[in-house]
């Protein structure tokens, strides 16, 4: 990562000056290198400046499927049009519980418009952890060793650290774990219906844990990834400089790596052969 660091300030100079991300971004958010983005469609972000991209970070799993998955843009359509945005009770909840309940069926729910303090300090001292399907290609839906979990699903979410905003999920086997959380959120019928239908795509594409990437297998082999079913993350976290310097390398070939390194990167499920090529050359050249 060091040889692409002397570039890092004057490429940091460049995009900052006509970027709306530079307001919001910290020492561990690379958004401030982004240009503008207009429009999302499959797993490609389209630039102001006329680049595509290849998103990897595929908003931290909430993109998993993709940004215009055609069901979900159906729902959010057929949702919005009944004016149902605030956070109003409606049965799109029971929707939602259902469709977890066929993803996670040993597991008990309760949802957030935002991680409750309980559900932070839980996470913290290491007692609950995030959990994305598609880790295990076996079994790509697979949670039976975990009792207390967050579910990172598709969907409308922002992220607060490494904690999801929006739309925040807590998934216990037991009652009595559950019990140490407040009560759920009310939550737009919006955001429900979406998540559901999201639910939904996930379950009915087991094959997304499989992706057909015959270069960038070979090329994790001797690279410093580490690979779980379609999420990639470092073998050691990198410092902030390091990351925004590798950040700014994969930008210039074309692919969003996640704004910081506590998410993971995610393999798209569809690539030209010339970008997995050169998506295969970058994670093999990383050091």
């Amino acid at each position: 990562m060091k040889k692409y660091q002397r570039t890092i300030n004057m490429k940091k100079d460049e995009h900052v000056k006509n970027n709306c991300f530079k307001n919001a971004c910290s020492e561990n958010n690379c958004f401030h290198l982004l240009p503008n983005v207009l429009r999302a469609r499959g797993f490609r972000l389209y630039l102001a400046d006329g680049r595509r991209l290849v998103d990897l970070w595929q908003n931290g799993g909430a993109a998993v499927m993709g940004h215009t998955p055609p069901n979900l843009l159906r729902e959010l359509k057929n949702t919005a049009s009944r004016g149902l945005f605030a956070p109003l009770p409606h049965f799109t909840e029971n929707r939602f519980f259902k469709a977890l309940q066929k993803l996670l069926p040993e597991h008990n729910f309760r949802v957030y418009a935002a991680p409750p303090q309980e559900l932070v300090s839980l996470f913290n001292d290491g007692s609950i952890q995030l959990w994305r399907p598609f880790l295990n290609p076996v079994s790509p839906f697979t949670a039976e060793n975990l009792n207390l979990i967050m579910p990172i699903l598709q969907g409308i979410q922002t992220w607060q650290g490494k904690l999801p905003i929006g739309l925040c999920v807590a998934a216990a086997k037991s009652k009595d774990n559950l019990a140490q959380l407040p009560p759920g959120d009310t939550l737009s019928p919006i955001l429900l219906a979406v998540a559901a239908r999201g639910v939904h795509d996930i379950l009915a594409a087991p094959q997304r844990a499989n992706p057909v990437l015959p270069r960038v297998t070979k090329a994790l082999k001797n690279s410093p990834w580490h690979q779980r079913g379609i999420y990639l993350h470092l073998n050691e976290e990198p410092a902030p400089e390091a990351w925004e310097a590798l950040f700014s390398h994969f930008l210039e070939a074309g692919f969003l790596l996640p704004p910081n390194p506590s998410h993971p990167l995610i393999l798209p499920g569809e690539m030209s052969a010339g970008e997995e090529t050169k998506l295969a050359a970058l994670l093999g050249a990383t050091s």
